[in-house]
């Protein structure tokens, strides 16, 4: 194959743009009296987690926003954990909480996620803002940051419409909203998992790609073709490196437009839960 000048789909611009926004809001919001306050709620010392923890503190400060954080101690209890996200839900300062994830083994992210009521869920995970979606849905949903970022990184480059779209992987925080979220945007999908024979097969008539499995070096130059459309949403540690789910050195010259890791879905998913936020405040507003 051939090399062709891959374009790099750098997620900053468009989170920069997002942030903008989200400044303009906030403002208005704190002029109307109303101080826009977020709870992140982390459960392991994990270095990324709390690498992951301190970026979004450091983009509240820039955006105005309150961010404040819940420690859960190594040794809380289920009932306990959820006994604190419940108070978080009910208490009218919060407007929106962000469950960092994954949870230490100790405790199930189910039960907690079922106590953030649906219009204080930022990150969309809940039953309710999943269901809204695959109904179709959306304006009346938070919907899923990761997979946004994904559809609005490629929406830089096409529209979804009529387009084939390969999504491989069917995780429940990033492949399954992403299905729905891309139907509904009328692309031709495509769900790629494990179980899944002849991969690079079943791809070759795929316009985008969108990964998100957690395996790093999964997609390499065997899998593509030079019109497509790859967005990477994998994240793995490597050798004290972060990599995605696509073979960047060996892909990038063999496609039409690559997603960076780390760069390209990463801060884009940032922004958007801050939007997400914004979303939570308004349907609150309106008593949903």
């Amino acid at each position: 194959m051939s090399e062709i000048k891959t374009v790099e789909i750098k997620g900053a611009p468009l989170a920069n743009q997002i942030k903008a926004e989200i400044s303009l809001q906030v403002a208005t919001l704190v002029e109307k009296g109303i101080q826009p306050c977020m709870a992140v709620v982390i459960a392991q010392a994990d270095p990324s987690a709390l690498s992951y923890l301190k970026s979004k503190q450091k983009t509240a400060a820039a955006l105005g926003i309150k961010l404040d954080v819940v420690n859960l101690n190594p040794d809380i209890t289920q009932k306990e954990a959820e006994s604190i996200v419940a108070n978080l839900s009910a208490n009218p300062a919060v407007h929106g909480i962000l469950l960092e994830l994954p949870l230490p083994k100790s405790l199930d992210e189910t039960g907690l996620l079922s106590q953030i009521i649906p219009v204080k869920d930022v990150d969309g995970l809940t039953p309710t803002n999943l269901g809204l979606v695959s109904a179709g849905r959306e304006t009346e949903a938070i919907l899923a940051a990761t997979p946004q970022a994904c559809i609005e990184l490629v929406e830089t480059q096409i529209n979804f419409s009529g387009k084939r779209v390969a999504l491989v992987g069917r995780g429940k925080t990033v492949g399954r909203p992403l299905v729905h979220m891309l139907i509904n945007r009328n692309a031709t999908l495509t769900v790629c998992h494990s179980l899944t024979q002849n991969l690079a097969e079943v791809l070759a008539n795929c316009e985008v790609v969108i990964v998100a499995v957690g395996k790093p070096s999964l997609i390499n130059s065997g899998h593509v073709k030079p019109s497509q459309i790859i967005i990477d949403a994998g994240i793995n540690m490597v050798n004290n490196s972060m990599v995605g789910d696509v073979d960047a050195n060996s892909v990038r010259g063999q496609v039409t437009a690559l997603s960076p890791v780390p760069g390209g879905v990463g801060p884009v998913t940032s922004a958007i839960v801050f939007r997400n936020l914004l979303k939570a405040i308004r349907l609150q507003q309106e008593g949903r």
